[in-house]
Order: structure tokens, then sequence, then C-alpha cells
């Protein structure tokens, strides 16, 4: 099981295996792309491996451009800009390249190129997706560096609003990706944190579609599977960083996270959400963080769906108690903090974070529908670490 080397087509072509960034030319022009350009955050733009993708695709005969104006939580303006450099570049494609920000931007760059609207028209929000010029938008090969959003498998981006403070998820069907890379080598260098929390917010994905109130067995099963994936191997990729099985695995995992999500997500993502838009916090560490606190506030009406998920898991202990010791217990071990106050969060904004978090798409697949207050009581019990 240690070198995989598979191909799926569910919810698109996945090409899986160690070393497959080298087939990147072939499939940009499979794609119809002869001048691609490859987007990616400003913070992996100075690692080896965006260079050696563009020269694989410069060496192919590709007119590869490169644009890294991504911020960890991406906003309008760097979608606006790379929109401008994709239409300056005359480019044809979209090579989406690194972690979930890179991937969101990359995602709502390729829709925005054919569109006469603001991005903000396209808002995930009733039939606002209708609004798009479907053909307009550019083709998208996705290469996920981090095992953690799934965006790579997503049909949607989420973008800070910076004048309004708030990020939206942005959504066309077109914006899933047409290909996907899912190449363990290029994760081998993320440090264990940062593996530790990409990680947690797969967890975060498959846990809050399996519990999400809507009737998909097909996201179902797939959310508790890749559970199962997270709690045998994120430890190993943590452990060790270049453990490619668990890097693998863990590439898998999360992918299985985004696909299962269209069931649903919940309070998690909907206080994850603001609090990324208002702190600039880690997305992934926020779910890890927030993950007891709202497992807890929903248990009256979850309990028996946690038990059937403890007992797939294997865990040492059954039922809801058995779980949320898990949690808490994985949380320990990868290093994840217990209160968002350890990561510079207090609650002075608690009402702000609770009418946010309510207003949040993600609240609607939330088991319990939760009120602005609730939700803020939940938050200012996530930033003082109190688990009740």
């Amino acid at each position: 099981m240690s070198d995989i080397h598979v191909n799926w087509n569910y919810p698109t072509n996945i090409r899986i295996g160690s070393g497959r960034i080298k087939e990147l030319p072939d499939i940009c022009k499979t794609s119809g792309m002869q001048a691609p350009l490859l987007i990616t955050d400003s913070g992996l733009a100075a690692m080896p491996m965006i260079d050696d993708a563009v020269s694989l695709c410069r060496n192919a005969d590709l007119q590869c451009g490169l644009f890294t104006d991504v911020q960890g939580n991406p906003t309008g303006a760097n979608v606006e800009s790379g929109v401008a450099a994709f239409k300056a570049g005359n480019h044809d494609g979209v090579i989406a390249f690194g972690g979930g920000s890179a991937l969101d931007a990359a995602k709502a760059v390729a829709l925005m190129v054919g569109q006469d609207r603001p991005l903000w028209d396209f808002e995930d929000v009733g039939d606002n997706w209708a609004r798009v010029n479907a053909a307009g938008v550019a083709p998208v090969i996705a290469v996920p560096t981090t095992a953690g959003t799934g965006s790579e498998v997503g049909r949607a981006s989420v973008i800070v609003d910076e004048e309004r403070h708030v990020k939206k998820i942005i959504f066309h069907p077109k914006m899933l990706p047409s290909i996907v890379i899912l190449d363990p080598k290029l994760t081998t260098g993320l440090p264990p944190n940062l593996t530790a929390a990409t990680g947690m917010d797969a967890l975060s994905h498959n846990l809050e579609a399996f519990c999400a109130p809507f009737y998909h067995p097909m996201a179902e099963a797939i959310a508790m599977e890749g559970a199962r994936l997270i709690k045998q191997f994120l430890p190993r990729a943590v452990a060790d960083g270049n453990d490619i099985e668990a890097r693998t695995q863990m590439l898998v995992a999360a992918s299985m996270g985004a696909t299962a999500f269209q069931k649903g997500l919940g309070g998690m993502h909907a206080l994850a959400h603001p609090l990324g838009a208002l702190y600039n916090a880690h997305h992934g560490l926020l779910n890890a963080i927030l993950m007891p606190y709202v497992l807890n506030a929903n248990r009256q009406v979850i309990e028996l769906q946690i038990d059937r998920l403890a007992r797939y898991l294997d865990l040492p202990q059954a039922g809801f108690d058995g779980f949320l010791g898990w949690v808490l217990e994985l949380r320990e071990q990868l290093g994840i903090p217990h209160s968002l106050a350890a990561i510079d969060i207090d609650a002075s904004d608690a009402d702000k974070v609770g009418r946010m978090a309510v207003e949040d798409p993600s609240a609607g697949g939330n088991p319990i529908q939760f009120s602005a207050d609730q939700y803020s009581r939940l938050f200012t019990n996530a930033v003082s670490g109190q688990l009740q």
C-alpha cells in the first residue's frame, strides 16, 4: 500500500501517486491549455517546487505564467490582480497550485476572467451562480500541496470581502477543477504544525458533513472513511513528514472531506469563517480548536450518529464521550491549543462573531440551528477553554 498509483473520476479526474507532478504539461495540453497561468500563494512562491512546475511546462513549449500575489486568507483584491495577470499574459487556463488559499484564489480567478459582474454577485446565495457567463470560465487544473481544505475537488472558493471584513463563499459548478494531481512528494516539506492544522481541517470537513442533517448516504459513507484515514495517518504524517504513505492517505482524506461536505458543513465553519476574516487566523487551526466545543453544543441531536462513527473508528471507548475524548487526545498529541485565547483571540467581539456566524452559509448545515446569542456563547467558551 505504500506506493499507490491509481486514477479516479469521482468527483472529478484525480491522479494519485508520488511523482505525478511530471504529468502536468501533458495534462495542460489535454485540457486545451497552451498558455496556463500558475497561481500560488506568496509563501509558497519561493519554494523549488514552483520553479520546477513552471519549468516543466515551459520545457514542454507551454507559455506558462506565474502569479503569486495571494495571501493566507485570499481577498477580492487578490482575485482582481490575478484576473489582470491572466488577461495581460493572454492565458487560456489556470494551474491552481498550493494550499487551500491558493486553490481558492485560483479557482475564483478562473471564474472571473470571463465575467462582467463583480465577484460578490456570485456569492453562494440562492441562484446567484446562474448569473455566471459559464462560457467565460477558464479551465482549472489543481495541485494541492497541503492535505486540508480539499479545495481541489470543490466547486466554490472562500474569499475575504475586505470592505465588509467578512468571508464569502463564491460558487459555480464550473469552478470544479477538471483534473487533480495528488502528489504526496509535494507535501513532504510542510512543517508539523501546518500538517496538524490542515489535517484537522480535513477532519472537520468529514465530521461536519457526517453530522449535517440532510439525506446524502454517499457523502456520509465517504465522510466516515475519510475520518478513519485521518485517525490512522494524521499522527504519522505529523511525526514523520517524509512518510509517503501517510502523506498520500491524508491527501485522499482531504479530498474525501470536500467531496462529502456537499452534504453540508456546520458550526465549526460558521465560526471559523468570521474569525478568519476578523483575525486573519489560520482556517484549519480555527476548526481544530473549535471542534470539541461545537461537538458538545450539538450533543443532544448527534449522540447516536457519533456513537456509530466511534464504533466505525474502533475507538477504545464508544459513544459520544469516547469520541470527544479521542478528539481531545488527538489535538493534544498534535500540539493543537485548547482555547482560542492561546492564539490571541479574545471575546471582546463576541456579539459580532455571533451575528456573523448565524449568517454564514455553513450555519445551515449545523445539526441545531443556533441563534446569534448561542454562537456568541459558544465562541466565548472556546476563547476561555471552557468545555461544558
